[in-house]
């Protein structure tokens, strides 16, 4: 690569010229929310605006119905991949500022594209669907996406610029207690209620609470407790997210949450079904190397981005972290909304659909683009970012 300053200030007036697309595409996905493998009008939207810069965009990509894959620059380069999401949340929609995070990718994707020639790396850009809950980069990632990249990055939006998320591992799960109905007033000695057992469940997670790492969550709801309060419940159920630090450390944490399900359909004479996802999703695992170049570029735009601490972590979990076991990897926050004000809320997505989202989206798209170029003029980044990956060791169970 010739001059990486001037090739930079390049990609940040592309990304100016683009801005009112980037706009126009971030408040169309905010305005037309879509959940989990249901992103048709976002995947459409994404995959015609990449096709202005691209030769080649693949539709339903590696498998999933409304994912995308595109593709250009030298395939014996250096590989990075930009990585875009775009579904919502039932109820409160884009309150994830999954909008942003889709505008920001595909204006870093557009302002590269024109120069990849100059870069001698490779451009890869991948649209993921289903990030909430559902499971998309593993989807994807089963079918071979994100292998053999040097570099994959996205910004997420939150109330804050930091480093990283804490993002920690979760598996969900569903539990199913079937008992016998009977009149409830008649005749309750008859049956056996389900709900009952779900109730004292819930109430021996909540008491597990305590004895749990604090770093640890579960957190969970009813999702059916009855037809009639004069009818024992024959059925009851529940939904619940498991959360641990790292995939090995869920595993025991998992068997202490069965422990409870078991337990109180034995104590109330049900039978209680345990359902896990097909699908866990495992911590971030950020590179350092790679961050460093982040906050450089990040100053360079006006924006300080700090290293995460505890007072400013936002913790939580995505499949973003399973990418990051296949290749090194990158999922820092950038601020949308003011501080205090929490992700999957209504009021942070009203921020999300905002100015604050609009400026957000531009600024991500630049400092994504930059550092790209980075990776791609620079042998000794990349190969610390190599050294930072190879220190992972390998796999782990449950990454796919």
């Amino acid at each position: 690569m010739g001059d990486l300053a001037g090739l930079k200030r390049e990609v940040v007036a592309e990304i100016d010229r683009l801005a009112p697309l980037l706009v126009e595409i971030s408040r169309d996905i905010h305005a037309h929310p879509e959940l989990n493998y249901e992103e048709h009008h976002a995947h459409d939207l994404l995959s015609d605006a990449l096709g202005a810069g691209f030769s080649s965009v693949t539709r339903s990509a590696f498998g999933v119905d409304t994912a995308f894959h595109a593709v250009k620059g030298d395939i014996n380069g250096p590989r990075v991949g930009i990585v875009l999401e775009y579904d919502a949340l039932p109820v409160i929609g884009h309150a994830c500022g999954h909008n942003v995070i889709a505008a920001a990718g595909l204006g870093a994707s557009l302002s590269l594209a024109p120069f990849m020639g100059s870069t001698g790396g490779l451009l890869e850009v991948y649209g993921t669907p289903a990030e909430e809950g559902g499971g998309g980069k593993i989807a994807m990632a089963r079918n071979g996406a994100f292998r053999g990249l040097d570099a994959a990055m996205m910004v997420h939006p939150a109330d804050v610029d930091i480093t990283s998320m804490r993002a920690i591992a979760i598996h969900e799960c569903c539990a199913h207690f079937h008992g016998s109905e009977a009149h409830a007033a008649a005749a309750p000695h008859k049956g056996r209620n389900a709900l009952d057992g779900a109730v004292l469940a819930y109430s021996s997670i909540a008491a597990l609470r305590q004895h749990i790492r604090p770093t640890e969550r579960v957190h969970g709801i009813f999702t059916h407790g009855g037809d009639k309060p004069n009818i024992v419940p024959k059925y009851a159920a529940m939904n619940w997210y498991v959360r641990s630090d790292t995939l090995e450390t869920l595993k025991p944490l998992k068997k202490r949450v069965e422990d409870c399900f078991r337990g109180a359909a034995q104590a109330t004479g049900c039978e209680v079904d345990i359902e896990w996802e097909n699908h866990a999703y495992a911590d971030v695992r950020d590179s350092a190397a790679l961050l460093t170049a982040y906050v450089a570029n990040a100053h360079g735009v006006g924006r300080e981005c700090a290293a995460a601490s505890p007072d400013s972590v936002v913790v939580g979990s995505t499949d973003m972290g399973n990418v990051s076991y296949l290749a090194p990897s990158i999922h820092p926050m950038i601020r949308v909304a003011p501080r205090g004000v929490p992700i999957h809320t209504a009021r942070f997505a009203v921020y999300a659909g905002g100015e604050e989202g609009d400026r957000a989206a531009i600024d991500g798209a630049k400092i994504l683009a930059l550092t790209a170029l980075d990776v791609w003029a620079n042998p000794q980044l990349r190969d610390s970012i190599a050294s930072e990956f190879a220190a992972i060791g390998g796999l782990p169970d449950g990454v796919l």
